[in-house]
């Protein structure tokens, strides 16, 4: 893939990986409760729902971006209005809601199962495959290659949001559960979302 669209696509993604969805406040309540390793450890459980739904998105987009040109584009505004829409959801966010779990202790492949199902029944994520990854193929290229480029960026870019939602409930949870520091964190992320959007929708395919 080429260095440019590599550029414009690992920030958009990284950004993504770290907005406080369900699975990453699920990796701070893990950690507090379970411990750093074994969060970590837990969140393959995760992963394996998003290599899943990449592999599915891939051998369903790659007809149709080799096939209709027109419909391709009409993807690419999709999945823009789908990263303004998340930005706008995130600059709107209560700071104060909070996620509680609760439960008894459990052991790693429980809680692996527990990241799976959060993933694999948030429709967000399922958009986000679908609208957002294809954004950043080249049609003129083998199409399947290109998703196994994006898709194992994407994946270690997930670990290392497990790894430091896991070690924000460790060590920063004060700070994490203060409004104001949530609703910083959370423009953060709505910014980067925008500034994303706005550069895919500009972007001439060549």
């Amino acid at each position: 893939m080429d260095l440019a669209t590599l550029t414009l696509f690992l920030p958009a993604c990284f950004a993504l990986n770290m907005a406080p969805g369900p699975n990453n406040l699920l990796s701070v309540s893990n950690a507090t409760r379970y411990g750093y390793r074994r969060t970590c450890v837990a969140g393959v459980g995760r992963l394996l729902a998003f290599a899943g739904m990449i592999a599915l998105a891939a051998a369903g987009l790659s007809v149709v971006l080799q096939t209709s040109k027109w419909l391709f584009y009409a993807i690419k505004i999709i999945g823009a209005a789908y990263l303004l829409y998340l930005a706008w959801q995130l600059w709107r966010a209560n700071p104060e809601a909070e996620q509680h779990i609760t439960g008894k202790s459990m052991g790693i492949l429980a809680l692996a199962r527990q990241e799976f199902l959060v993933a694999a029944g948030n429709p967000k994520a399922i958009l986000l495959f679908t609208a957002f990854l294809p954004q950043f193929v080249d049609p003129t290229q083998p199409v399947a290659a290109q998703f196994v480029v994006l898709g194992t960026l994407f994946l270690l870019l997930e670990w290392i949001a497990i790894s430091a939602y896991a070690y924000m409930g460790l060590h920063m949870r004060r700070w994490f559960a203060e409004p104001r520091g949530k609703r910083i964190f959370n423009r953060c992320c709505a910014g980067l979302l925008s500034a994303a959007a706005s550069v895919l929708l500009m972007a001439k395919r060549t």
